[in-house]
């Protein structure tokens, strides 16, 4: 007997061995997709079909506007008082569909009676809304708009850097020498230009204005409604930082007012569930200097008595915070160059800047600025 023909009848022996355990796999298989599939369709439709609920795209027409027309599904950097989709989903995922129809349907809030005037889905459409919202919280729904990267000009320049120096030394192929010189000086001139930018960048987030928890805004309550920064920002004059304050402090107002102007109920029940869940807001941080650099709101806002809006911008005519400054130490010695102290009335600089006191008073100087008591001392921001 041959050998090619030994091999052929082991695999012809292996393959009749092997299948009853293949038909096995395919019939295991069949009955865990029979068991699963209708349940998976179910799930498919009754999303969709909240989709198109929520969407407005129902084949008769309805007297009531669509759910999409009031609450956002994507992101939009611009501020819409009401709760977004996901935003919804998050609230309601815990819930029974008889809550979800008590708010959706019976609202108590002045601004949602408004716009939920004639409402009349059945259960099984609150239903497949909630299914959609459901999906809805578990997935991202957008994604940052992609960026030019600049390690790859970077890289890119380094390889022209790299032949430049490659003919000038070995190859010599250029006939004009001039031409892998320049070629060298500016590539790596950009570099060094992407790099010092990239460096002094590090950290800083000018017109940063993310979406925080609760759409608080400052124009309401610091305009509208006078309220004190100093109110809330309570250490502000005595601490480094100003101070977030905790939801307790909210409820000072907010155990009465229960809805708002612009956002109804929604935003303000948020206060409520956290002390309720014991649960902290989690406020995204929108002021923030570097680790190795010391600031004191106490020596500024306190001492110094720069207002709020000197670095923070006109925060009382904001909905949405942003960072308006670059916060960076050009910045910073700008300030200090341009800031003049109380000299006069200070007893501490009197008795430490004897000799800058004795021009001031003789009329040898005018004034005296931050940079003349160390406002330029690095270790006064650095240490």
């Amino acid at each position: 007997m041959s050998k090619p023909y030994r091999l052929t009848c082991a695999l012809f022996i292996f393959i009749l061995l092997l299948a009853p355990f293949q038909i096995l796999a395919i019939e295991a298989d069949s009955t865990a997709k029979d068991d699963h599939s209708g349940h998976f369709d179910y799930f498919l439709n009754s999303k969709k079909r909240g989709e198109r609920l929520f969407k407005g795209l129902t084949r008769t027409p309805v007297e009531w506007q669509s759910c999409v027309s009031c609450h956002n599904i994507d992101y939009i950097d611009t501020l819409n008082w009401n709760p977004s989709a996901q935003d919804i989903a998050g609230t309601f995922a815990n819930k029974s569909i008889a809550e979800f129809r008590s708010v959706l349907m019976s609202p108590l809030g002045k601004k949602m009676e408004e716009s939920h005037q004639n409402y009349a889905f059945s259960d099984e459409e609150l239903g497949y809304i909630k299914t959609y919202l459901q999906e809805l919280n578990s997935s991202v729904l957008y994604e940052t708009k992609p960026k030019v990267n600049n390690l790859i000009v970077f890289f890119f320049l380094g390889a022209l850097i790299t032949l430049a120096l490659v003919d000038l030394v070995f190859t010599k192929k250029i006939k004009y020498k001039i031409i892998p010189v320049l070629i060298f000086v500016f590539a790596f001139g950009y570099q060094i230009q992407m790099l010092a930018e990239g460096a002094m960048a590090l950290g800083r987030k000018q017109n940063y204005a993310p979406i925080q928890p609760i759409k608080f805004s400052h124009k309401i309550h610091a305009t509208d409604n006078k309220i004190d920064c100093r109110y809330c920002h309570t250490t502000v004059d005595d601490s480094k930082s100003a101070g977030i304050p905790h939801v307790n402090l909210c409820l000072n107002c907010h155990v009465i007012v229960r809805e708002g102007t612009n956002s109804g109920k929604f935003e303000i029940n948020k206060i409520h569930a956290s002390i309720d869940n014991n649960t902290p807001v989690e406020w995204i941080r929108i002021h923030k200097l570097p680790d190795h650099v010391f600031f004191s709101h106490a020596q500024h806002a306190n001492v110094g008595k720069r207002d709020c809006q000197e670095c923070h911008g006109l925060v009382e005519e904001m909905h949405v915070v942003k960072q308006v400054e670059d916060l960076s130490m050009g910045w910073c010695l700008d300030c200090h160059d341009k800031t003049a102290v109380d000299f006069r009335e200070n007893g501490y600089y009197s008795e430490s800047f004897k000799k800058l006191h004795e021009k001031l008073t003789s009329g040898a100087i005018d004034s005296v600025r931050v940079t003349d008591v160390g406002g330029r001392e690095c270790a006064r921001c650095h240490y």
